[in-house]
């Protein structure tokens, strides 16, 4: 018999994996397989190279070309360090909220594909509906790339792809591209009464962060004043940096993490080039101070921006569907960039607030659940 959950039912489902980025979500991936072959629609993964997470996707509808995608990331962030008054793997209400690991972001609107699967069917979709669940999607969108190839390869190409991030219902039709990095200094180490004979590999590393300082003080003065992104210009940072070994030591390493969030319309590429041109000029000069000095850069993710659309047939059917008329981008990722670069009309449009995401007790209020529930509805129906 056919698994059927209310969407709020399926939420507590969802929470209830622990799905945090550095955990596998096979166990998620395996109870959404399975309600989804109870109603007879077959489901493919995507595995990591490892094999201990999975994208999972899904036709329903006709095997045409023009559908629907509805796009959202299984996995969390961790729960560590913050203090949550409930359990934050077991969704609970209080004063009209759910709260729970995800159920903001980005669970709820999941939650809500799934739940009207059974509606989907039903209806005898003209145009069909697509579902797309990808995996680490917090630390980089690396699920939703090969994913969204195999998509294209695999099933009939879809028009637009409908990406749940929280936005509280209104269409989001553009947001900041980013780049990461991690970033590696080794120096030499000598007693810091003689430190022109070493290297300090965290004194090379301030340089290179101060390099962040002036691209960003550039950034604000080159701001455009009509730019409707908050803020209004491309930003640089470094989020973490560790390194050194005594006071009175040079010191031997010092290893930082930085991103770039860039407007649409910026380089990603070209900007990540800037960065490692001057990292190697500086290379140069502590290399002829001591040869074992060095940089080293690695890229940890790469996330187009989403750029909005002239026309966008994405716009124009969110709009319709919620009747929200205003301007919106946002300066988080999101994968929308992704199908966005693969000729895919894309927005963004989900449940809950940015605001509730990542926080302790997280939550979606059940106002918002019941809007996008709403908006699942109208969109079947227009589908029709």
């Amino acid at each position: 018999m056919a698994d059927t959950y209310t969407p709020r039912e399926m939420l507590e489902k969802l929470v209830g994996f622990d799905t945090v980025s550095q955990r596998s979500n096979l166990e998620l991936i395996s109870f959404v397989e399975d309600y989804l072959t109870s109603h007879g629609v077959e489901s493919t993964r995507v595995y990591n190279e490892a094999g201990d997470k999975a994208n999972l996707y899904a036709h329903i509808g006709p095997m045409d070309p023009g559908g629907v995608i509805l796009s959202g990331h299984t996995d969390v962030v961790p729960v560590e360090g913050q203090n949550w008054s409930t359990d934050p793997f077991a969704l609970t209400e209080k004063d009209g909220k759910l709260f729970g690991r995800g159920s903001c972001d980005m669970k709820g609107f999941l939650a809500i594909a799934l739940a009207y699967v059974p509606q989907m069917l039903a209806a005898g979709l003209k145009t069909p509906i697509q579902l797309a669940l990808s995996y680490d999607e917090e630390v980089g969108c690396e699920g939703v790339i090969p994913m969204v190839k195999e998509l294209a390869g695999k099933m009939p190409k879809a028009d637009i792809c409908i990406v749940g991030e929280p936005s509280l219902m209104k269409v989001v039709t553009g947001h900041k591209g980013g780049i990461g990095f991690e970033t590696e200094v080794t120096g030499y180490e000598v007693h810091s009464s003689l430190a022109h004979k070493g290297v300090s590999a965290i004194m090379t590393a301030a340089t290179l962060v101060e390099w962040h300082n002036h691209k960003n003080a550039d950034a604000v003065a080159s701001q455009d004043p009509d730019c409707i992104f908050e803020p209004p210009f491309s930003t640089y940072h470094v989020g973490i940096i560790n390194g050194g070994t005594a006071g009175n030591i040079t010191a031997k390493t010092c290893r930082f993490i930085n991103d770039f969030r860039l407007l649409p319309g910026v380089d990603v590429s070209q900007a990540a080039n800037e960065y490692r041109a001057y990292a190697a000029n500086l290379e140069a000069k502590i290399k002829a101070v001591r040869p074992e000095a060095g940089i080293r850069i690695t890229r940890q993710y790469d996330m187009p921006g989403l750029a909005p659309e002239k026309n966008g047939k994405a716009e124009a059917l969110a709009r319709r569907l919620t009747g929200d008329n205003s301007s919106n981008v946002v300066s988080y990722g999101t994968e929308a960039g992704h199908f966005q670069a693969e000729g895919i009309s894309t927005i963004i449009c989900g449940p809950g607030s940015i605001e509730q995401a990542h926080q302790a007790d997280e939550y979606i209020s059940i106002d918002q659940l019941d809007q996008a529930a709403r908006f699942m509805r109208d969109l079947i129906n227009a589908l029709s």
